[in-house]
């Protein structure tokens, strides 16, 4: 078994997006593990302020199916293909990583790029998994959030009712 790490975002209806994506989540990949979930503005777009969190679970699946699963999962929750990049979103899942696999294809790029690019993904992961090493770096999350620039994120944890996550 592989362990695996998703970000999830959503702007639009947000709470019951979330909520129902961890039922889905669940359902296809078993128990799962969730950080906090965080309250931060749009990037790249004026939009409604998004819920962000990171989930992890173990798989045998390899990492090009579960980004396939991933992106049937948002379409399930009305994320149509061809969406402007930055654009509010039902839902958002980005496969971030799939144990220490470096990857590098036109389909797949492991780990996401995004991990220490933006606040809501990095801190969500440094919570969930503080001492595990990014890929191909000595570096741990906690570390990267530690020297993360604290005056760009506008991160905002807040109390999810009923947020069941720790199977």
């Amino acid at each position: 078994m592989t362990e695996v790490y998703v970000s999830i975002g959503s702007n639009v209806d947000r709470e019951r997006h979330v909520r129902d994506c961890l039922l889905d989540l669940r359902s296809a990949f078993g128990p799962i593990r969730c950080s906090s979930v965080y309250q931060t503005r749009a990037v790249g777009f004026e939009g409604d302020d998004f819920y962000n969190l990171v989930v992890a679970f173990d798989s045998d699946d390899e990492p090009l199916a579960i980004a396939r699963r991933l992106k049937t999962i948002e379409v399930q929750h009305g994320r149509h293909k061809g969406e402007a990049r930055f654009a509010p979103r039902t839902l958002d899942l980005d496969l971030l990583l799939h144990g220490n696999s470096i990857l590098d294809t036109p389909e797949l790029h492991l780990p996401r790029d995004e991990i220490d690019r933006y606040a809501f993904v990095l801190c969500p992961l440094a919570e969930l998994a503080p001492d595990l090493r990014y890929p191909g770096r000595d570096a741990t999350f906690a570390q990267m959030w530690a020297r993360f620039p604290q005056d760009t994120n506008d991160l905002q944890r807040i109390e999810f009712e009923g947020l069941a996550c720790h199977d």
